[in-house]
């Protein structure tokens, strides 16, 4: 199991069903039985999900009796953000020098075709 943080949020994210379950507690807390409720799966199955996503830091979950709501905690998105953040600037600034070569190629085809026009 990774050791560091963003390692740990990034293997939670990475099965589909914890990233459903994090979506659901956007919306504000749950219990398992409801969380379950949209899945083909097991009560424990869910749990499971549950530890990943805890283990990860992506979820708290309360006492209250016998009802244990698991609530959202976003903290950990926001480092796993600014990471991707860092290589979408890299992406952006390889299109717009791609698009401004784009552009200097297509001035220069212009011209060309201009200049062969003129002949």
């Amino acid at each position: 199991m990774p050791t560091d943080q963003l390692s740990r949020t990034f293997a939670a994210l990475a099965d589909p069903t914890r990233r459903a379950i994090l979506a659901r507690l956007s919306e504000g807390e749950a219990t398992v039985g409801q969380l379950a409720e949209p899945f083909a799966m097991s009560f424990a199955a869910v749990s499971k999900h549950l530890r990943v996503l805890e283990t990860a830091g992506l979820v708290s979950r309360g006492r209250d009796a016998q009802y244990r709501p698991a609530r959202l905690d976003a903290r950990p998105l926001a480092a796993a953000s600014e990471w991707i953040g860092d290589y979408a600037r890299f992406w952006a600034g390889s299109f717009d020098s791609l698009g401004s070569y784009l552009d200097k190629l297509q001035q220069h085809d212009t011209t060309t075709a201009k200049e062969n026009d003129d002949a």
